[in-house]
This record gives structure tokens, sequence and C-alpha cells, in this order.
């Protein structure tokens, strides 16, 4: 994987409304690969920040944690992304 890769992996791994499911379907890489990517790529307390996060019942990281009325990987009011750069207003 090149840089701009790992990185949207990494933005798509913080963002807790993007499942683990998306990640596998656009990357190829399952939930323990991403986990290894995540401890690799980030500080350790970064990583234990956002570790804590998903395994917590708040995180919607995993589909089957997820209320089943949300049918999407993306919400409705986020913006376009365009290599990991926002778009302007």
């Amino acid at each position: 994987m090149d840089a701009a890769d790992i990185d949207r992996v990494i933005e798509m791994a913080w963002e807790d409304r993007t499942p683990f499911e998306a990640i596998l379907l656009q990357f190829g890489l399952a939930e323990k690969e991403v986990i290894a990517l995540m401890r690799k790529e980030l500080k350790r307390s970064s990583f234990n920040l956002w570790r804590k996060r998903v395994n917590q019942g708040v995180s919607q990281k995993h589909l089957h944690k997820r209320n089943p009325e949300i049918n999407r990987f993306k919400c409705s009011l986020q913006r376009n992304i365009t290599l990991n750069k926002i778009s302007k207003r």
C-alpha cells in the first residue's frame, strides 16, 4: 500500500461510522490487519485511545453492533473527500 492508501485506511478506522467491513471492501484489509496497521502507524497513546473507543458499546465499527436502520458507510452530511483533503467550503 502506498502512503495515500495508508492515510485513508487510518482515516476510515478513526471514523466511528465507518465499519471494518467497508475497509475490507475498499482495501481488502480484515479487522486484524487494520488493527496491526494502526498499531504500526500510530503513537502508542493514540492507538490505545482508538482501541478503547472501538471496543466500547458506543462504537459502530462492527456491523453487528450497529443500528439496523443505518445502511450506509458515510454520513449524508459529510463533505466530499479528495486525496484526504476535505473540500473547501
